[in-house]
């Protein structure tokens, strides 16, 4: 099977190679999604990384992570990809797990795989107060509205999903800004997706959140 990655790109000229480089060989295309990053991140890889797998995508204006993610699941979709796991650049989200994500997918019985950071106590007591809250508080509003009760983690951006079931949602409708995971969670009970927790630890440095609690509960 194809497996591809898409990672939305702004702001992470600091950490997206060592991420890059962690990226096994089970992966066929990396897709770099430059979202008008004010740093060029994708003219930062383009010089710096020598790896053939990498497709540059350019915005030409700032779409967020959300519309980040849809350009680089049209691209897999054009490219006919089988799997597509979405990381973030800024290393927090461990690229050696990628397989630990796709191995449900490719044994087919599931059709999405989504991170669960509240797996381990000890890992949620090193979660910054204020993700914890935000998370906590877009949690309990996510399983309410998507239906998918037994997902631990609803926010949680480390992703795979199968082409098959891509096609069947409507991209262009998906939310493309922070709510984007709690919206394609919410489309994938629509067609009846079948989705699986994988417990994965997330690592906090001195990147600063853009998650506001307020805005959250409005």
């Amino acid at each position: 099977m194809k497996i591809s990655v898409v990672i939305p790109s702004y702001k992470v000229t600091t950490k997206i190679l060592s991420v890059l480089e962690k990226i096994g060989p089970e992966v066929h295309r990396i897709y770099i999604v430059d979202d008008k990053c004010p740093d060029h991140s994708g003219e930062f890889v383009k010089k710096n990384s020598n790896d053939p797998r990498i497709k540059i995508i350019y915005h030409e204006k700032n779409l967020g992570v959300g519309g980040a993610v849809v350009s680089g699941y049209k691209e897999a979709i054009n490219e006919k990809m089988d799997i597509i796991v979405k990381i973030d650049g800024d290393g927090q989200m461990n690229p050696e797990l990628i397989y630990t994500f796709i191995a449900p997918i490719i044994s087919r019985h599931y059709d999405y795989t989504k991170g669960n950071r509240f797996y381990r106590v000890d890992d949620v007591k090193k979660m910054p107060i204020k993700r914890l809250l935000g998370n906590a508080v877009l949690s309990i509003i996510t399983k309410a509205s998507s239906g998918y009760w037994q997902i631990f983690d609803p926010t949680n951006g480390y992703t795979a999903i199968s082409i098959e079931c891509l096609k069947h949602l409507e991209l262009d409708k998906i939310s493309k800004r922070y709510f984007f995971e709690s919206d394609i969670l919410f489309r994938l009970n629509i067609v009846g997706a079948n989705i699986k927790d994988v417990p994965m630890k997330a690592v906090y440095e001195d990147e600063e959140s853009n998650l506001k609690i307020s805005r959250i509960l409005i």
